[in-house]
């Protein structure tokens, strides 16, 4: 067997394994043991089922699997792309014992996931993340769910994986915007609550652009732990879970303006995250430290221009809005991170009002 890191999100009898290794889709790690029913619905796009599909197929045994390629991007992360999974799954004469399984990046998990909390009610869902943002983020903690036209991820459910398979080989392939755009939310982790994490990506910043294995497996492995760590304390996002969406307020408002798609998550967020920092009125030295580890992963530092109004109506509609009045994630310093409303207003309206 493959070598392989294991962690637990503890979530009592929804606890769930990440297990953590390269060559895990080729049958190093055994992914039919945790599927408990005969059949499984394998949901993919069209750029990575032709590079992994078999592999995981072969690493599932003597389960009936049936698969479904979905179109490539953010702009197809909608209402009308779930339809055609949960046809798909109908039209196959699924039961409430199939495991849907997501194949891809952030799109393909989000989407897969919330088929899977749909589905006769709910089934059984796998996350097998390609991308270093899925693998770092979106396929820990059971946030599934599709766009709006209105916002980011407005539809959708917690529905927990019964794993999570990252295969950091995929990364071979992974386009080199789509890597930095998975470095923008490693860094988030070590903005929110970890220093010493933070201060190691400055120090390896360049042998992760240049997917050096061992550095890539410790800021995956560290940003899994962090991540772990906070949704078994707030599964549902009622307190503390909220941190790991720092820059996101700023960053999903990006996306939407922009057109979902013309940004990529990862980019938004990083320009995101500099604002919400400027937005909580920390050291200028700690900002601009923010700001060169950002520039040194390639990510964007400053937003596309967007009208003051178009900035405050999208995020109107951002998930932390409570009685009319926006919430940020903000810092009181570098690797500590709250969620709040103690902002100057004022420091908002220069924010939003000119680019960053």
């Amino acid at each position: 067997m493959t070598t392989h890191a294991s962690l637990t999100v503890n979530l009592n009898d929804r606890s769930y394994p990440i297990i953590i290794g390269s060559g895990l889709l080729g049958g190093g790690y055994d992914l039919a043991a945790t599927i408990h029913g005969p059949d499984c619905l394998v949901v993919s796009n069209t750029t990575v089922a032709p590079l992994y599909l078999d592999k995981l197929k072969a690493n599932l045994g003597d389960k009936q699997v049936g698969s479904i390629e979905l179109p490539d991007g953010e702009a197809h992360k909608t209402i009308v792309t779930l339809q055609t999974i949960l046809d798909r799954l109908a039209e196959s004469g699924a039961g409430r014992d199939t495991t849907v399984i997501a194949l891809g990046g952030g799109v393909v998990g989000d989407i897969a996931g919330f088929a899977a909390a749909c589905y006769m009610r709910g089934v059984a869902f796998i996350q097998v993340p390609t991308t270093l943002l899925a693998q770092v983020d979106s396929s820990v903690g059971g946030k599934t769910g599709v766009n709006h036209p209105r916002g980011k991820n407005l539809v959708g459910a917690f529905h927990q994986p019964k794993a999570v398979l990252i295969d950091t080989g995929t990364l071979a392939t992974l386009p080199e915007r789509e890597l930095k755009a998975g470095l923008a939310e490693v860094i988030k982790h070590g903005a929110i609550c970890d220093i010493e994490f933070f201060a190691w990506l400055e120090e390896h910043m360049q042998a992760l652009l240049q997917k050096d294995p061992a550095a890539l497996a410790h800021a995956i492995q560290r940003s899994c732990e962090i991540k772990a760590a906070v949704v078994a304390e707030d599964e549902h996002e009622a307190g503390r879970r909220a941190i790991l969406n720092f820059g996101h307020t700023f960053g999903h408002a990006i996306e939407r303006c922009e057109g979902y798609g013309a940004w990529l998550h990862g980019e938004a967020v990083a320009a995101g995250m500099i604002m919400a920092a400027r937005l909580s009125g920390i050291k200028d030295a700690d900002v601009e430290r923010l700001r060169a580890l950002i520039a040194q992963a390639g990510l964007p530092t400053a937003p596309p221009s967007i009208s003051p109004g178009a900035w405050m109506e999208a995020m109107g509609m951002d998930k932390k809005v409570q009685q009319g009045k926006l919430r940020f994630v903000l810092l009181r310093e570098l690797g500590d991170a709250h969620v709040g409303t103690a902002y100057e207003s004022e420091r908002l309206q220069q924010i939003v009002g000119a680019r960053s």
